[in-house]
């Protein structure tokens, strides 16, 4: 059994083609843009069985193979939850469906044997600096770092994404140093920038929590864009 936050179907930007998300219960970092808080803790979310979560996949399997999708696993994070996680994707794979794991690459291990049941990764770099990455999330680097090892060992197919954040994540050289670490990595299918937005604050609000970065405003869709053209240039310096 596992926990999960909630399900989404026939969603479109977790991946390619139509997709089910499932979102699982739990997050070990403490991002300061984080706009679900709620996903947090391992004590909430409903308990599910990996055959319950692979048999409702099935039954949106026409819709995948018309829309060249699958089932994204997202959170929260899934990496802390590897076991289950792994049941998961095997019964995906099982039954031919498109497998992508969705995730910052913080979790407990297990990372091979996820990896060999996932046909996609979209891992959110959360900052290249020790320091800054410390300073965003609550926790220290090296965890990611082993999950790109990994990842690179493999040659696995990955989405790369990072938020930027005005005054935070968004320093020309944040993004030079950010071209660089995107660019280590060996299969890489898409880049995206995610412009930072305050939609998360009422949910801070209703759990009676302050809100780490009052007072940063939403990232500009022409900001991000400019920014994205940026960091697709080549080459590195």
């Amino acid at each position: 059994m596992g926990k999960i936050h909630s399900i989404e179907t026939m969603g479109a930007l977790d991946g390619p083609g139509i997709r089910m998300i499932v979102y699982f219960q739990g997050c070990i970092l403490r991002c300061l843009y984080c706009h679900n808080p709620d996903t947090w803790s391992l004590s909430g979310g409903q308990e599910m069985s990996a055959e319950e979560i692979v048999n409702k996949a099935v039954r949106y399997k026409p819709y995948f193979a018309a829309h060249m999708g699958g089932v994204t696993f997202s959170g929260g994070e899934p990496l802390i939850q590897p076991k289950f996680l792994i049941e998961c994707l095997k019964g995906c794979k099982e039954k031919d469906i498109h497998t992508a794991l969705d995730t910052s690459g913080v979790g407990i291990g297990y990372y091979e044997e996820i990896l060999e049941y996932t046909d996609l990764v979209i891992l959110d770099i959360k900052h290249e600096d020790a320091q800054m990455y410390e300073k965003l999330t609550g926790r220290n680097i090296q965890e990611y770092y082993k999950f790109k090892e990994v990842i690179i060992q493999k040659k696995q197919k990955v989405w790369l994404k990072h938020v930027v954040v005005p005054g935070l994540t968004d320093s020309p050289e944040h993004l030079e140093a950010l071209k660089k670490e995107i660019y280590s990595f060996n299969n890489i299918e898409k880049v995206e920038l995610l412009p930072y937005h305050t939609m998360g604050v009422s949910k801070y609000e209703s759990l009676n929590m302050p809100y780490p970065l009052k007072g940063i405003e939403d990232m500009s869709a022409e900001r991000i864009k400019e920014l994205q053209e940026e960091i697709l240039k080549c080459p590195i310096k």
